[in-house]
């Protein structure tokens, strides 16, 4: 199947699914908090950490209904760090996929606790999930997603960002930090497809090499946005990362520079994938083959 095709046939789906997965506990939630967790879950894009785990679970050929509720609690952990990533303690960004951030459309006291929500809700959302029935798969997909998301994951590249902030940082610390900040959450979405569909050693072992490469690749194309693209199309103002003295791939290697890495990762990305059918004849490559397209400048 084509990505695209894809895509235009679950992507609705999983955005409907994600806003009623609000609802998921019979209490109510107070109306404000439900509002300012909708409204960040409401703000369109690709959803490409959910879309990865649901199309990879596709190409092994399996039922992508036993993914959706890791998928969207994938999506609740990323919300949740966009909100928290805007506030005025943190990148203190006015708009975010071209509305106004949760902060600036609540308040910060009540866009914290969105994003707290958030976070917490994601993980009762696999624990409860009626399609996965060996609890076993459940636990090691709560335990990574943990790991994922926390103090030794995206948390830590969170941190390590603050911190170097107006400082000249090399090529290799600003991987690190983008290893743990950007690529913990999309290493996940394949993980956890890899975990539910019960692949072999083997092609899990290469699916994860997939997800590592395709962070960075995702990475470098955000980090040129910030210079080649406009206000409008990036939903949010240009040059924020510049603006905080934050050290990027095209000021470390310039603008060619970062742009040849994005097609090498690009190109290592398809060359795992064909390792992969080699190995799994039926996996369908070309499916994951073309969410490299999005990643083009």
């Amino acid at each position: 199947m084509k990505a695209t095709t894809f895509i235009e046939k679950y992507l609705p789906v999983l955005d409907e699914a994600i806003l009623n997965a609000v609802d998921q506990y019979e209490q109510t939630q107070p109306e404000q908090l439900k509002e300012s967790m909708v409204y960040s879950l409401n703000t369109g894009g690709k959803r490409i950490r959910p879309m990865l785990l649901l199309a990879t679970l596709e190409s092994l050929n399996t039922d992508i209904r036993l993914g959706l509720n890791t998928a969207i609690a994938l999506e609740y952990i990323h919300t949740y760090s966009l909100i928290h990533d805007d506030l005025p303690a943190m990148d203190n960004d006015d708009y975010r996929r071209g509305k106004l951030t949760n902060h600036k459309a609540f308040d910060e006291a009540t866009a914290i606790l969105a994003g707290d929500s958030l976070l917490t809700d994601a993980f009762a959302l696999i624990a409860n999930d009626d399609y996965i029935s060996d609890n076993q798969t459940k636990v090691k997909l709560i335990a990574e997603l943990s790991k994922a998301a926390g103090s030794t994951g995206m948390i830590a590249g969170q941190v390590m960002d603050v911190d170097s902030e107006g400082k000249r940082i090399d090529l290799l610390t600003m991987q690190n930090i983008h290893k743990h900040k950007t690529g913990e959450l999309i290493r996940y979405a394949i993980f956890a497809s890899a975990q539910i569909a019960q692949v072999s050693k083997d092609v899990a072992i290469l699916l994860d090499d997939f997800a590592w490469t395709y962070g960075v690749a995702y990475q470098i194309q955000n980090d040129l946005q910030e210079v080649m693209w406009t206000d409008e199309k990036r939903g949010k103002l240009n040059h924020s990362d510049i603006d905080l003295n934050k050290s990027t791939y095209p000021s470390i290697m310039g603008t060619n520079g970062a742009l040849t890495a994005l097609d090498d990762k690009v190109n290592i990305c398809n060359d795992i994938l064909k390792q992969i059918q080699e190995i799994e004849p039926t996996f369908d490559r070309d499916l994951l083959a073309g969410f490299l397209k999005y990643l083009k400048i």
